[in-house]
């Protein structure tokens, strides 16, 4: 029998489908700031269940004997899966969700009461995650014990009243904070728009103040030596003292490009794919692949092959020798991210689906690219994953220990389109998995 609470929510949601048009620009506006209330509600309610799930999973394991240092392992990938989000996403959900209700009480009634939204409730988590639970908890009654003093504070604003407050409550502590920062220093990418890139680069407040003024002072003594602006001589001058490149444009092409045979001769539009960094077009595809035979650098073809049906990735070319390597090249271009659904993650390991050590094979059927979380968590009792090939592209489904299964498909190779189904085989393929 369903949860009655689980059915009013349900109910609740498919209203918010149905809400007449607004009948004036007023109303309109009372309704989206209401609605933002609510979310925020939600959030504060979110916190609540998310506890209570820690709660009941801390009392179950206890009953089995589990010891006090492994339990709860893997529910923050079980919160995330809830949340449709990624596994690092779930570790911050569960620790702001114990904040709040352990630390911060005033923090979650302003929150369940819409007077603070759930980004500005993270901010007050978030700069106060060093402090002791006695300092944490008089800066959330400073700040929001009076809700009429958030009226108007924009996110910055309060952001620096919790980090003014801190330190002033433990400088020691904030001190501390900064000496420990910069072990955390770290390069990253993220995909831009019109196939650029984002290298974003987290730096000792020194080093990184540094790196820019050096770049800034070459463009200053260069701009004007050719057509390229002050912005473009810093990004050049970036990637020349980084890759060692004579030039920006002289750098051999270091990239997974996957395409069709189609798209590579010049007789298909469809896009081309970019392991890390995602889908590009056609011309550009063709252009990278151009550029780097006309600069004369070591590029490499290697086959992929693929069902005509249903896309499925089959075989590569590789070579005996190398098998393992050439198996994780495989999945890393079958799988692209952690094949967990809603984790955009890179693949850092690669997992056995029917674990090694119950016989599971080393293959591409029983193998999966994984984030560290997730393949950490998914090792924990409850938790079960199953492939299947036999219907089509390769399928994963997991299936966490409250009995909740979510299934993913490994996505399309550059250049297939999945012929649409129409209702009817779809009923008939239901009935055949009822059968």
């Amino acid at each position: 029998m369903q949860d009655a609470t689980v059915v009013a929510l349900q109910s609740f949601l498919s209203r918010l489908t149905d809400v007449p048009d607004a009948a004036d620009e007023a109303t309109a506006i009372d309704r989206i700031s209401l609605l933002e209330s609510i979310k925020a509600g939600c959030a504060a309610a979110q916190a609540v269940e998310t506890m209570r799930l820690e709660e009941l999973r801390v009392e179950a394991e206890s009953a089995v004997g589990v010891p006090a240092a492994r339990q709860g392992r893997g529910l923050a990938a079980e919160v995330a899966l809830a949340r449709k989000a990624s596994g690092s996403a779930g570790g911050r959900y569960l620790g702001f969700a114990r904040a709040l209700m352990r630390e911060m009480p005033h923090t979650r009634a302003a929150l369940a009461s819409g007077a603070l939204t759930e980004w500005r409730a993270t901010i007050l988590v978030r700069e106060t995650a060093h402090l002791t639970a006695q300092d944490r908890g008089e800066i959330d009654r400073r700040i929001c014990a009076d809700t009429s003093l958030l009226d108007g504070v924009g996110d910055r604003a309060l952001d620096a009243e919790v980090k003014r407050i801190a330190y002033e409550l433990d400088p020691q502590a904030v001190v501390d904070r900064h000496a420990l920062a910069p072990s955390d220093r770290r390069v990253s990418t993220r995909p831009a728009p019109d196939g650029m890139v984002r290298l974003s680069a987290l730096l000792p407040l020194v080093s990184g103040i540094s790196v820019f003024a050096s770049l800034k002072k070459h463009a200053d003594a260069t701009v004007g030596g050719d057509d390229r602006t002050h912005a473009q001589v810093m990004a050049d001058a970036l990637v020349e003292r980084v890759t060692g490149a004579a030039t920006a444009g002289a750098l051999p092409v270091a990239v997974n490009l996957v395409m069709s045979d189609e798209v590579l001769l010049g007789d298909s539009s469809a896009a081309a794919q970019v392991t890390g960094y995602g889908p590009i077009p056609a011309d550009t595809a063709r252009a990278v692949v151009s550029t780097a035979l006309d600069a004369d650098t070591a590029s490499t073809l290697r086959r992929l092959y693929k069902a005509p049906s249903s896309g499925a990735l089959v075989a590569m070319d590789s070579t005996a020798r190398l098998f393992p390597a050439g198996l994780k090249h495989f999945l890393d271009v079958r799988d692209l991210s952690c094949r967990i659904p809603y984790c955009d993650a890179p693949i850092a390991e690669y997992d056995h689906a029917e674990p090694h050590s119950r016989g599971g094979e080393t293959s591409a059927d029983n193998g999966s690219g994984m984030c560290v979380s997730h393949n950490r968590a998914k090792q924990n009792p409850g938790w079960l994953v199953v492939t299947d090939h036999d219907t089509g592209r390769h399928t994963t489904t997991l299936t966490t220990p409250t009995g909740h299964s979510h299934a993913s498909r490994a996505p399309a190779p550059p250049g297939h389109h999945d012929r649409p189904v129409s209702p009817v085989e779809r009923q008939i393929r239901a009935l055949l998995d009822a059968a």
